[in-house]
């Protein structure tokens, strides 16, 4: 999979676009940000007073953009491995590892696909941030834990630093979706733990045995962290489920949007409630939908099991 943006299937979201499902609608754009002639009106002096100009056409403004490249400075190999990941060799005998890059690039096709109103692709982003964050989490508090010890040297006389590469490197980021950035976030506490360990080890802190097990540790949770939304990815943007959305859950769905509600369930499980109303929301979401009292609670009713025993989801999706 490339890290090019995906282009989703149009999706029908609450708004109810297919002539079945007529029963949600999704609110206009919001029109005090859908002219941006609207915002920006030049004045003119007229008889001493200031009254707005006939609207600039002209006025154009781009889309935002860095204004210098985003980089990450990495001091061990172990957190650049972590990050690139490593790929089958030509022979085969070596699987496949994915890193940082390639789940940052999954959690953005998942992002994208929230825009077509999939309860799914929200929990998705929800249950790996809330993994990712504790990640982090672990790996700062793990680090301070560690420095404690040269905090009690120097109280003693011994003044220690943290050991940094000669000759760091720097990798450009340009993520086209938040969670890219929250994933090198994780990658650059990822790689400072590393340089403590290795600043222990070498300063007679503990032993190489410790020093090793320490690393080994994290870097395995890392890396179970990044595989597991791989086959979320594979199986939400398949031809069966890409366009699944919350209107297929409720009464007046169809029969292919029934049969999608029994292969997800049957894939994932059941959504949880608060996931599919939006109670509990993504902490970043391409999900555009403003509900009324009764749409809401028509969400709040609809079944989130298929209605009738589920069948095994098509073969392509195992």
């Amino acid at each position: 999979m490339t890290t090019d943006d995906p282009t989703p299937n149009s999706a029908s979201s609450l708004s109810g676009e297919a002539e079945h499902q007529p029963s949600l609608r999704a609110p206009g754009a919001d029109a005090r940000f859908t002219d941006v002639d609207d915002i920006f009106q030049p004045l003119q002096a007229a008889d001493g007073r200031s009254t707005p100009a006939a609207p600039a056409t002209s006025v154009k403004l781009g889309e935002l953009a860095d204004a210098t490249p985003d980089t990450m400075t990495l001091h061990t190999r172990d957190a650049y491995r972590m990050f690139t990941g490593r790929s089958a060799d030509a022979s085969g005998q070596a699987s496949p590892i994915p890193g940082g890059r390639r789940f940052a690039a999954v959690m953005k096709s998942i992002w994208h696909l929230s825009a077509n109103d999939n309860p799914y692709a929200d929990w998705v982003l929800i249950r790996m941030y809330e993994e990712l964050a504790a990640v982090r989490g672990q790996l700062d508090q793990a680090t301070k834990a560690r420095a404690a010890s040269f905090e009690a040297l120097g109280r003693k006389g011994l003044s220690f630093s943290v050991m940094a590469s000669r000759n760091p490197k720097s990798v450009d980021l340009g993520f086209r979706s938040p969670y890219g950035y929250a994933t090198a976030e994780a990658i650059v506490e990822f790689d400072y733990y590393v340089r403590m360990i290795k600043t222990l080890v070498h300063k007679d802190r503990i032993s190489d045995t410790e020093g090793r097990a320490a690393i080994r540790a994290a870097g395995r949770q890392m890396r179970a962290l990044f595989l597991e939304p791989i086959r979320w990815e594979r199986r939400l943007l398949s031809d069966e489920l890409r366009q699944m959305s919350r209107n297929d859950f409720l009464p007046s769905a169809d029969e292919s949007a029934r049969r999608r509600v029994q292969a997800a369930v049957a894939l994932f499980g059941e959504v949880p409630r608060p996931v599919f109303t939006g109670a509990n929301a993504p902490r970043h979401t391409r999900r555009r939908v403003k509900l009324t009292d009764a749409e809401l609670r028509l969400l709040e009713q609809a079944s989130l099991s298929a209605d009738v025993e589920s069948p095994e989801p098509p073969a392509e999706l195992l």
